[in-house]
């Protein structure tokens, strides 16, 4: 202090937009931010979720439209999810070149080529009547083996579908190395896989459910983890990387910025988080109901996300958010 008054004054570097954007130490980037779609199979029209304000099950056209849009925005990528007509005990909508998912991946890829990264959910919970992300066996529990086989084939389909990213999402333990074994042995050898190699079971995934019309019976706590155990989730993280993922993902966000910051710390490879579905629902009825700034708060949130230590965010808001940060 110097005559009374300090002669350290932080305040100095925040005075203006222009003196804060030049010290800021967590960019947020359109690049950066990947945007979830759902392409229902058989719609001739966009379908609102009612859970998710602005979300829509796109039809095949709007679908295609909307990854124009993505890619002009200069957002990193699509991750796409399909929702079939028709469901069995098996998925098999998931392995069928015509199938919704594989559909979508093609007309993806015919839309933008490869200006945009597209990506694809490889998982069978949309595909399966009982809702599960793997097969039953006869006890009526996920048979983890099974299911490897069929996670293999699915990613296989999917590259053939022209799919830049595969993201195997099921946490069916070895799930990474059998996809990787089956795309190399195909030959798509530049195919990358971005692992939900940490995915909570969490009350945070309710209005996805309704996004994809899942038919789930139960919960999936035998194989999504535990919410109370960050070192599992560095041991699932090891695990996916030595069975050849190229990126790591955390899965919900908000309530696992602890485990993304330790995450990032421990690997070398890159790190995506996923802003999900309850996560987008909560600000969006907040400011629905006018009680926050939802433009602010939802770059507020993605910062935070960056901040953390998530290289990449798969983001409902990732256009909206693509519009603020292009005219700031």
């Amino acid at each position: 202090m110097s005559g009374g008054f300090p002669e350290v004054r932080p305040r100095r570097l925040r005075s203006s937009a222009a003196v804060r954007r030049l010290v800021a130490e967590t960019t947020l980037e359109p690049r950066q931010l990947i945007l979830p779609m759902f392409i229902r199979e058989g719609a001739r029209e966009p379908i609102a979720i009612k859970s998710m304000p602005g979300v829509v099950q796109h039809t095949r056209d709007t679908a295609r439209k909307a990854i124009a849009e993505a890619a002009q925005l200069g957002l990193g990528g699509v991750m796409l999810f399909g929702v079939p007509e028709v469901k069995d005990e098996v998925g098999s909508g998931a392995l069928d070149p015509a199938g919704i998912l594989n559909v979508a991946i093609r007309d993806a890829v015919s839309e933008v080529g490869d200006e945009l990264l597209v990506m694809s959910d490889l998982c069978l919970d949309e595909f399966t009547s009982h809702g599960h992300c793997g097969v039953l066996d006869s006890a009526g529990r996920v048979d983890n083996d099974a299911t490897l086989s069929i996670y293999a084939e699915m990613g296989v389909a999917q590259a053939s579908a022209g799919a830049h990213v595969v993201g195997p999402s099921g946490m069916m333990d070895g799930q990474v190395g059998a996809v990787r074994t089956a795309l190399d042995a195909a030959g798509y050898l530049d195919t990358v896989i971005l692992a939900y190699a940490v995915k909570f079971a969490s009350a945070f995934f309710g209005p996805f459910r309704e996004a994809v019309d899942s038919s789930l019976q139960g919960d999936r706590k035998t194989y999504q983890q535990d919410g109370a155990n960050a070192r599992d989730a560095i041991r699932e993280v090891d695990l996916d990387i030595a069975e050849g993922a190229d990126i790591v993902m955390v899965k919900p966000a908000l309530a696992y910025l602890d485990i993304i910051r330790q995450v990032r710390d421990h690997v070398n490879v890159p790190v995506a988080a996923y802003n999900i579905s309850g996560e987008y629902a909560m600000v969006e009825a907040a400011a629905a109901n006018g009680w926050i700034d939802r433009d602010q708060a939802l770059l507020e949130t993605l910062t935070s996300i960056r901040r953390a230590g998530a290289d990449t965010i798969l983001t409902y808001w990732a256009k909206d958010a693509a519009h603020l940060l292009n005219h700031r």
